[in-house]
């Protein structure tokens, strides 16, 4: 329980929270017409990459400390 409690804390971050709704709002603009979906795919991937790249990196900080 202690765990899960610890992961939905993580989920509440500042970052994950702008990830979260920057791709809310581009699934939106492509719902609506306003960005094509290649366009769409470039902006989220380089989101998503570089969300997990910086969790990447921490995780590696902390196994290496």
């Amino acid at each position: 329980m202690q765990e899960i409690k610890k992961r939905l804390a993580k989920l509440v971050d500042v970052k994950s929270l702008m990830t979260l709704s920057l791709t809310g709002a581009f699934i939106i603009l492509v719902a609506r017409g306003n960005i094509d979906g290649d366009k769409f795919m470039a902006i989220y991937t380089m989101i998503v990459g570089f969300y997990f790249g910086v969790q990447s990196s921490k995780d590696k900080g902390e196994k290496n400390s």
